[in-house]
């Protein structure tokens, strides 16, 4: 029988990011092979899209003895990896994520989960949508010493551009497909920020792995 497994194990040295797993639409049990083979080869697995019952599927054949799991179950992103696999981690800036919306949190924890285990240092504002703009001041303040900035929103997809418009570092749009009517399905918030009259770098919607890997090119440049 033909392996299902043939992962990209020189990605990281070739392009500083390592291989992560795509979890939609594999079954529990592939994810567990494909687990084995990583944690073995690599130290450690990061798996993105995966909901909580294959994550936990997962998690129950795992050695907590000699791995350390990092679930994050709103993010759904799911980190195994040896327990000394961070030691001497080198760090690589720092990166601000802001939501418009609670409803948005989900893309915007897996975004955490990426750029936090890329050696970045994350801060994260939710809830300071254009509804109440005055909210998103004390936020950039906080974030003053942020190397980029992920701003992440559904419905009309607004406020990545009105952030752009108020700082002077790079900011990285996420479309959420939060919405309803004209909404559905995030396009509008999509084509709102590929629509933007200020300098924003767009992701695809609900991208929050794309935009932590971008900030971190970013952040480590700086």
């Amino acid at each position: 029988m033909t392996s299902i497994i043939n992962p990209d194990g020189n990605r990281e040295k070739r392009c500083g990011i390592p291989e992560v797993v795509f979890g939609l639409g594999k079954s529990s049990n592939d994810l567990f092979e494909i687990t084995k083979k990583f944690i073995a080869d690599y130290g450690r697995i990061i798996i993105t899209k995966v909901n909580g019952e294959k994550a936990e599927r997962v998690i129950k054949e795992i050695d907590r003895k000699k791995f350390i799991i990092l679930h994050n179950k709103k993010g759904k992103v799911l980190v195994i990896k040896r327990k000394n696999f961070n030691s001497g981690i080198k760090k690589n800036g720092s990166i601000g994520i802001l939501t418009a919306g609670t409803s948005d949190i989900y893309v915007a924890e897996e975004a955490k989960t990426i750029a936090e285990e890329l050696g970045c240092d994350v801060i994260c504002t939710y809830d300071v949508g254009i509804a109440g703009i005055q909210r998103v001041f004390k936020a950039l303040e906080n974030m003053k010493n942020c190397q980029v900035l992920i701003v992440i929103a559904g419905m009309e997809g607004a406020l990545p551009s009105i952030v752009s418009g108020l700082v002077s570092v790079p900011v990285i749009g996420v479309p959420t497909s939060v919405g309803y009517g004209t909404g559905k399905g995030g396009k509008a918030a999509l084509f709102t920020m590929l629509n933007s009259c200020v300098p924003v770098a767009v992701m695809n919607i609900d991208n929050g792995y794309g935009a932590a890997v971008l900030a971190y090119q970013i952040a480590k440049r700086n």
